[in-house]
């Protein structure tokens, strides 16, 4: 099990590296995460939902990800209530003290199964923390953490992030607030994120594996440009005003407070010509190509911010202007309509009803049923987004297809209709596992604004490239005629991630504490 001094010490980095590192030695592995609070999540192939993470994770150990592997997904909702996911299913709208009170008492039994069928299916189960396992007011009812260690029999490794400072003090101070039975279960130390000369540092290692009688299992160089799925938006913060340099292409994406699934923007961020920023205010806003809104938890609550803010009326002012568009991504696609419902308080607010942003003739409704799919097709014959659709050379990416493909996956509890389909254009015609085809997402004719509930949207190859060569011709700039695969690109991270580990830890000694025997 891999636990942390604190949150975002990069637990989750690691255990997807040890996952392939694992594979690659030959072995099956597998992760779990018995609790997880994040807003971006996963879909699985049969339809349900888990982190993120923990999909990147089983990716990275090259298996399907199953909802075993996060059994409790908790998704805030606004403060103090968050949705609670079961196995993939809401379960109920809690709030914080509702949730320690009535269903930790009775979540051990449902953690347990979830991870006893993975150790019965695969040779490794890399178990992961969240936040600390000293947080002494929520010890007594754990199950995430020394608790869950001590069910599952499992050896500790905790991980200090030393570039946040005070890393002996975190890791001694950790011990101390532990009982002599969970320091027992510690067997290493992994000190992350180091970036100055490890000479210097000997000493202070030295000195902790004296006091502590502990081993250092390795210091872990600062790794630059992650490009792992993030769990959750606390690294938002140092991505907030994009790439250093002069690229092409600007794209803002808007910040609101409950954001979710921002991952959705990860593959644009990563082409050459392309800067992303984060941004929560019109100051913020500059003067971008293009506008995002991401999905959210929140939809009416978010939308209220758009309008508190200023940033509704400053992203109108902006489209006014011929080459900028307004994208909106699942609850940014809602918000681009012109009604939004609440009826049953699915987002857990006072507010029954609200008015949208008046973009698109669209209206939402939230149910009490959640739609959790992976989806595939093409975009439609006639669609009005600006794409570049010829492309020469036999060797490029995106060279023109008809239809063009496309992926993603939807996770929406509300319905969406369109009153007035002569004013605008469907987008896509996609098909659900088993299911007819059908379309989705609508666009204003002159593709100006445009949404959809499909996640992952960007990801497909093809697609990302020609949308990102509309918006250069209509700036005047030439296409650009490559691209790279997504998912190339994430194997690759998965192996380069994988080797700075290999090249810092004691691997010998991680697989003597595993009770395996090391890999010739």
């Amino acid at each position: 099990m891999l636990q942390g001094t604190a949150s975002d010490v990069g637990k989750s980095v690691i255990t997807t590296a040890l996952c392939r590192i694992f594979k690659q030695d030959g072995f099956r592995p597998a992760p779990f995460k018995s609790q997880n609070m994040a807003l971006n999540s996963y879909v699985t192939e049969d339809g349900k939902e888990i982190g993120r993470a923990q999909g990147a994770q089983a990716e990275a150990c090259g298996i399907e990800a199953t909802t075993d592997m996060n059994p409790i997904l908790i998704k805030p909702v606004r403060d103090m209530h968050s949705q609670i996911v079961v196995h993939g299913v809401p379960f109920a709208q809690m709030s914080a003290s509702d949730y320690r009170q009535h269903f930790l008492p009775e979540a051990k039994q449902t953690v347990m199964e979830a991870l006893d069928r993975l150790r019965s299916t695969y040779d490794v189960v890399l178990m992961e923390g969240a936040g600390s396992p000293a947080e002494i007011n929520l010890k007594d009812r754990d199950i995430v953490n020394m608790n869950l260690a001590g069910w599952a029999d499992a050896p500790v490794i905790l991980i200090s992030d030393i570039d946040r400072g005070g890393v002996f003090a975190s890791i001694v101070g950790t011990l101390e607030l532990l009982e002599p039975h969970e320091v027992q279960r510690v067997k290493g130390f992994i000190i992350n994120k180091f970036r100055g000369d490890l000479s210097l540092l000997q000493p202070g290692l030295d000195w902790l594996e004296e006091r502590t009688g502990i081993p250092v299992l390795g210091v872990l160089p600062y790794i630059r440009d992650i490009q792992i799925e993030a769990e959750d938006s606390v690294v938002l913060d140092s991505l907030r005003h994009g790439k250093s340099g002069q690229q092409e292409l600007d794209l803002a994406v808007i910040r609101y407070p409950r954001i979710s699934n921002f991952t959705d923007f990860d593959a644009l961020s990563r082409e050459p010509d392309v800067n992303i920023r984060y941004v929560t205010s019109p100051e913020e806003l500059g003067s971008p190509d293009a506008i995002l809104l991401p999905g959210t938890k929140d939809t009416i609550g978010d939308l209220e911010f758009l309008r508190e803010s200023g940033l509704e009326q400053a992203i109108a002012r902006h489209i006014e202007r011929e080459h900028v568009q307004l994208v909106g991504i699942c609850g940014g696609y809602q918000m681009l309509g012109q009604h939004l419902k609440d009826p049953f308080a699915v987002e857990a607010n006072q507010v029954q009803e609200a008015r949208g942003m008046g973009m698109l003739p669209l209206s939402t409704t939230f149910l009490q049923n959640k739609q959790t799919v992976r989806a595939s097709g093409w975009v439609q014959v006639k669609h009005p987004i600006r794409i570049h659709k010829e492309v020469d050379g036999a060797h490029s990416a995106v060279q023109s297809a008809s239809p063009m493909p496309i992926e993603g996956y939807e996770i929406h509890m509300g319905v969406t209709e369109c009153h007035e389909p002569e004013r605008v254009s469907a987008l896509f015609e996609i098909r659900h596992p088993g299911g007819q085809s059908f379309n989705e997402g609508w666009g204003t004719q002159d593709g100006k604004v445009w949404g959809t509930y499909l996640h992952g949207l960007f990801e497909s190859d093809q697609f990302r490239r020609s949308w990102l060569n509309g918006l250069r011709e209509s700036k005047g700039l030439a296409p650009l005629l490559e691209t790279y695969s997504a998912r190339e690109r994430k194997e690759m991270e998965f192996d380069r991630v994988a080797e700075s580990l290999r090249s810092a830890l004691d691997l010998e000694r991680i697989y003597e504490i595993m009770g395996l025997q090391t890999p010739q």
